[in-house]
């Protein structure tokens, strides 16, 4: 849950491991490779939602949901241990997780008619706020501004950990996963710590930019962002859902 891609240190090994470059990274040509992984992303999830809502049966689409979870974990330790293979490894990744996320949205469409173009159009109008208020100096990404987005993240990421491994014990911790005005007021602060993770990112690209990072760097700052923007989709998929069915 948490991003450990955009760091300080990763800017380092990536540096390291690609070497001196000709060109440096820019703005503009992150925000293209961006633009091409939520490519690959729409066509994957468009490909497996057509492919479920033609037959409603959850089976057609399951070893395309599971394949695209595993292949995009391996797509993105990949990415984050080895980043110089980012040009490769982030679109697998990328790709991948479209047919995890258009399987997940099939679901939640499914029983929830018109909740997915709600989560998508929210995510979009979060990450512009986001970019506004980053660009207007509204939010500044300081070192206590930083320490405190990752210490966050990271609790988050560690209980929904331990949900996981209760979970194979029967054991349900409730107000992740059900409505009730608990449930709702815990998805509610995930998905803005999801959204200050927005500004770390913002913040990550523009160092880049300004230190000279090499070209390359441009395609493992995007495949950042796209872990950030995909977090931030499926919990305000999942705010959504408990508040329709509270």
């Amino acid at each position: 849950m948490a991003n450990p891609v955009l760091n300080d240190k990763a800017l380092q090994r990536y540096e390291q491991l690609v070497g001196a470059s000709g060109e440096t990274m820019s703005v503009e040509g992150t925000v293209n490779k961006t633009g091409f992984l939520l490519l690959l992303v729409a066509v994957g999830a468009a490909w497996v939602w057509t492919k479920y809502f033609q037959t409603l049966d959850p089976a057609t689409i399951m070893p395309y949901m599971i394949g695209g979870l595993i292949v995009g974990l391996v797509a993105a330790l990949v990415t984050i241990f080895l980043p110089a293979w980012a040009r490769i490894s982030a679109p697998v990744y990328a790709a991948a997780q479209g047919l995890a996320l258009g399987g997940i949205s099939a679901f939640y469409e499914q029983q929830l008619h018109g909740i997915v173009f709600q989560a998508i159009g929210l995510t979009f109008g979060v990450l512009a706020v986001m970019l506004l208020a980053y660009r207007s100096g509204l939010i500044k990404v300081t070192d206590k501004f930083r320490m405190i987005v990752i210490a966050a993240t990271g609790a988050i990421a560690l209980l929904y950990l331990v949900s996981i491994v209760l979970s194979f014990f029967g054991i349900a911790i409730p107000f992740i996963h059900q409505g009730g005005t608990f449930g709702i007021i815990f998805s509610l602060v995930v998905v803005g710590i999801a959204a200050m993770n927005l500004a770390l990112d913002f913040d990550f690209i523009q160092r880049g930019v300004e230190h000279g990072a090499p070209k390359p760097m441009e395609w493992y700052a995007a495949f950042g962002l796209m872990v950030t923007l995909i977090w931030l989709y499926l919990e305000i998929l999942r705010l959504l859902a408990k508040i329709r069915r509270r």
